[in-house]
């Protein structure tokens, strides 16, 4: 897997994961948007933290800087 996700891509990912963590864990909503919150905050902080994300891959997104590069 070569790495598709950086920079201000991956910072976003990390904060709308965390907000979207919190608001599932805690926000007074019903068990559906929990977890579905939940889904997506796990889904944006893994993507971020593994560099690669395959919907960047089929649709041919790169916003790893080293990736540029070469």
């Amino acid at each position: 897997m070569k790495c598709n996700v950086g920079g201000i891509d991956r910072t976003g990912r990390i904060v709308i994961g965390i907000v979207l963590l919190v608001v599932g864990l805690a926000a007074p909503v019903d068990m559906t948007w929990r977890i579905l919150a939940l889904v997506i905050a796990a889904i944006a902080l893994v993507t971020a933290t593994v560099r690669f994300c395959p919907a960047n891959a089929i649709f041919g997104i790169n916003t790893c800087e080293g990736e540029k590069k070469k």
